[in-house]
């Protein structure tokens, strides 16, 4: 078992930056592949970053690509999130999330791909 937390929400005016990190328990993460997801109040959850076990190879949606960086320290058990440029869109809770199969290499958008989920972090961005 794995337990996710996130931490480092908060509100913050458009255009400025947040780092969201979430911390692992239970097992170590450097052999999962991770990710970051968002959810917005009445709309899906959907992808916003993932990074593989080493680091190498990251992926981001369309929407933060240029503006976010997702990153991981394996040593200490924690992936990050760094968001710059921020705009009011961005407001969503910011799940992190493990996936222990391996199996998103190729759905690594779909929320399926992934079977270890934090609780969320609340990111507000006013205008």
């Amino acid at each position: 078992q794995v337990q996710l937390v996130e931490s480092g929400g908060g509100l913050v005016q458009a255009g400025g930056s947040l780092r969201l990190s979430c911390a692992a328990s239970g097992r170590t993460l450097s052999t999962y592949p991770m990710g970051w997801f968002r959810q917005a109040p009445g709309k899906e959850r959907e992808f916003v970053a993932r990074i593989s076990t080493s680091g190498a190879t990251t992926r981001y949606s369309d929407s933060v690509k240029g503006r976010f960086t997702i990153s991981r320290d394996n040593a200490k058990n924690t992936v990050y999130l760094q968001m710059n440029s921020l705009k009011p869109e961005d407001t969503s809770v910011y799940y992190c999330a493990a996936d222990s199969q391996g199996i998103g290499a190729v759905q690594f958008k779909s929320s399926r791909s992934y079977d270890y989920w934090g609780q969320g972090t609340q990111v507000t961005v006013s205008s």
